[in-house]
């Protein structure tokens, strides 16, 4: 029985090998975990479609299969003699390696990507304290790695080094040059980023927006022990938006000659993470409060940023979101989310003064980029679709009043 690599997502064509739970000759149940892949978007598990042994495993670790690949193959009969039949091969002969492998070290359930239990958080403090992660031990529960652990491993003394091997060293301006893998969710995202840039016209239509009044509505709710997020203001006035100006909420199809306009508001969140970024999608908005919406907005990032969202939930979008100003950005030009018509992207919020009937006051000020396919719609479009949502931004209490 031959177990495939299927398609799990949305326009998924390959994945990463990323762990083998398995090894060759080892007894496995039905729906139990074979191997561990990594799409663009997702990482996600294969299980065992019956009970069996495991015969072969075809590919290393770090190895690039495409959708409809055989991984690994099973013998769901004659345990015994399939178990003596393995080991006889692999006496003979080494693993099968894949054609687009660019790997050539024998099967290691430990390199290259070595099966690391540890929380994003934990992964960034090793980084910033340059700690290989690999090689600290865990203390967490199934051995996970803490933050603590990090700490005390820098605490550990260090190895001598001996004056020969100090001798011995290679001047610094020598040393082989470090790389990072280009494959995976990265090697993905360029890939759409390519086709996004050179398939859609993009124009970027940039505006401001003061964001008084809602700071002030968001922090009255506060007080009354309601705490909403000013992004999901933002995708609720989004939506109410693209209800207007539906050219936004739409997809050219080239091969049928005409635009297609969708039927819901399934607003796409662009979240940074550590594989990279991801867009998780918030579906019906236009059935649901804006209280529902900070909430699952908050469920979608959390486990966006512990890997852990399913295709379902990276799937369907109509317009996309990129909430960037808590980072510090000023403005930019993003790419549109293909094949998505349009983007939105907020920056950073600044006190400054302005001139508010005749007269110069300070406001909460803060920048937008709309970025557009120009093969769909105009920039006059654009730019009444953006003044619809800076007044909805402007005036807060409109939103609530459309609300069911």
């Amino acid at each position: 029985m031959e177990v495939k690599l299927h398609d799990i997502g949305e326009g998924m064509h390959e994945a990463e090998i990323l762990h083998y739970f398995v090894e060759p000759g080892q007894n496995v149940k039905n729906d139990e975990p074979l191997v561990e892949i990594q799409t663009d978007k997702m990482t996600a598990e294969l299980t065992a479609p019956a009970d069996g042994v495991v015969e072969e495993l075809r590919f290393h670790i770090g190895d690039v299969v495409e959708v409809g690949t055989t991984i690994l193959s099973l013998r769901t009969d004659d345990y015994e003699e399939t178990q003596t039949m393995i080991v006889q091969r692999e006496q003979k002969q080494p693993m099968k390696t894949g054609a687009s492998s660019t790997s050539t070290k024998p099967y290691n359930n430990e390199n290259p990507h070595k099966r690391v239990q540890a929380s994003p958080h934990t992964r960034r403090v090793a980084r910033e304290q340059g700690v290989n992660i690999e090689e600290v031990t865990g203390s967490g529960p199934s051995g996970r790695i803490t933050d603590e652990d990090i700490y005390q491993f820098l605490k550990a003394p260090s190895k001598p080094v001996s004056e020969k091997s100090t001798e011995e060293a290679q001047p610094k301006e020598q040393e082989e040059r470090k790389f990072v893998p280009f494959r995976g969710r990265r090697k993905q995202i360029a890939k759409k980023m390519v086709k996004s840039l050179h398939t859609a016209p993009h124009v970027t239509h940039f505006d401001e927006v003061m964001m008084s009044d809602l700071l002030d509505l968001k922090q009255q709710l506060k007080q009354e022990g309601t705490s909403i997020s000013v992004a999901a203001f933002f995708i609720k006035a989004i939506q109410m938006s693209l209800e207007e100006h539906a050219i936004f909420n739409s997809k050219l199809n080239e091969e049928q000659e005409r635009i297609e306009l969708e039927p819901h508001f399934n607003i796409g969140l662009a979240t940074d993470t550590e594989e990279g970024l991801i867009v998780p999608v918030i579906k019906n908005v236009e059935d649901k409060s804006i209280e529902l919406i900070h909430k699952e907005m908050k469920e979608l990032t959390a486990k966006a940023k512990e890997n852990q969202l399913s295709a379902k939930e990276l799937s369907g979008g109509t317009f996309t979101m990129s909430n960037v100003g808590p980072l510090g950005s000023t403005g930019a030009t993003p790419i549109l989310n293909y094949p998505e018509t349009g983007l939105i992207a907020f920056h950073k919020t600044k006190r400054m003064p302005v001139v508010v009937n005749e007269e110069i006051v300070i406001r909460d000020v803060m920048n937008i980029s709309f970025i557009f396919d120009h093969r769909v719609a105009d920039g006059a479009k654009a730019a009444t679709f953006v003044n619809r949502f800076i007044d909805y931004i402007h005036h807060p209490s409109k939103m609530l009043v459309k609300l069911v």
